[in-house]
């Protein structure tokens, strides 16, 4: 049984399996993008991290800690100096992996794993929200309007009567 056994075995022995990561991790920091099948990509992608997280240090310990898993000088120069700076506010999530379908030979499912290259920025912390004023529906404008209509059809009432009025008072004066 293989209780707490991390990792997948990838249907090869450890030797080969350690070597196979050691290559693939160098390649990924050399080129900054590879294309393997889903299992290895996800297993590298573990080892890639840690790395870059470890060179972040930048420490002469951290640099001989990377070259013993990277052990391409040039590639272990272009982590500390090039890659690991880039990610110096990033907390994690260096690589991103893409599915890009299957393989013709043998059908096997691909991914690219490659390494983030926007900036990571932080989100804003959560400020406490405020208390929420009730909404109150302001009615004056409708009152408004209201009072205008009464207001004309008052008017309306008296320009009505003027005219009477005048008649009557017109009637009046000619007896």
């Amino acid at each position: 049984m293989r209780h707490r056994k991390s990792g997948k075995r990838l249907g090869r022995n450890t030797s080969h399996r350690k070597a196979m990561m050691r290559n693939m991790v160098t390649s990924l920091f050399d080129s900054e993008k590879i294309t393997t099948t889903d299992a290895r990509a996800k297993e590298l992608r573990k080892i890639a991290e840690k790395l870059i997280t470890q060179a972040k240090k930048g420490d002469l310990h951290s640099r001989r800690l990377v070259a013993e898993v990277v052990r391409d000088k040039k590639t272990v120069a272009k982590l500390l100096d090039n890659i690991a700076p880039r990610y110096a506010d990033r907390p994690g999530g260096y690589t991103r992996i893409i599915k890009v379908g299957h393989r013709a030979g043998d059908n096997a499912a691909l991914s690219i794993i490659e390494l983030v290259e926007t900036e990571f920025t932080a989100k804003p912390k959560k400020k406490a929200k405020p208390v929420a004023k009730p909404k109150v529906k302001v009615v004056e404008p409708v009152e408004e309007a209201v009072v205008a209509e009464e207001v004309a059809v008052e008017a309306d009432a008296a320009v009505d009567t003027a005219p009477e009025a005048d008649a009557s008072v017109d009637a009046v004066e000619q007896k």
